[in-house]
């Protein structure tokens, strides 16, 4: 079945149709959804509501406005920006916090060089373009292949490859050490 097919199955409410669209969606959801929030369990509750307000909205898609891919990422993007902006940090027990932090043996002066490391390495990513650092980070940060890039991000395996290389070469440049030549 093609993907309007599956949608308007999902909408019907056939079971069978309704796994067969949750099965070929599933990996693209949650990979969006865990390039949004950046922790798999949270991730999956994402993709589960994102799965049901597609299923609540499915009789409002237009096939003019895009694929049924991109509408199904666009709705599992906002919703992991609903779940992240709803997450509120939750109050630690003093005594666990010893327990979770440990005794650091690293020099400070390393663990400033590691902060500053990883601030720089954040910039550079916010300064990609958005389809540039959200591929960057779905294959370098969460291992996923260029495949499943093009899958989550609803284009072409070369697109994906291209997005991935050039955010690479763009990250490379940015983080490149300064060289300070005598002369």
């Amino acid at each position: 079945m093609n993907d309007e097919a599956l949608l308007a199955g999902l909408a019907a409410g056939e079971p069978d149709v309704g796994l067969a669209f949750v099965r070929r969606f599933q990996r693209q959801v949650f990979g969006v959804a865990l390039a949004v929030v950046g922790d798999p369990t949270q991730a999956e509750d994402v993709a589960q509501q994102a799965f049901e307000r597609a299923w609540r909205r499915a009789n409002t898609f237009d096939v003019k406005r895009g694929s049924v891919g991109s509408w199904l990422n666009t709705i599992a993007h906002n919703v992991a920006i609903d779940s992240v902006r709803a997450r509120k940090p939750s109050p630690l027990d003093p005594a666990d916090l010893v327990r979770l932090v440990g005794r650091s043996t690293e020099e400070p002066e390393h663990r400033s060089l590691q902060r500053e490391a990883t601030m720089e390495l954040r910039e550079a990513i916010r300064s990609l373009p958005s389809e540039q650092a959200r591929a960057i980070v779905m294959a370098g940060v969460y291992g996923i292949t260029a495949r499943e890039v093009a899958e989550a991000e609803a284009i072409a395996l070369g697109t994906a490859k291209t997005r991935i290389r050039a955010a690479m070469t763009k990250l490379r440049v940015a983080l490149e050490p300064t060289v300070v030549r005598g002369g």
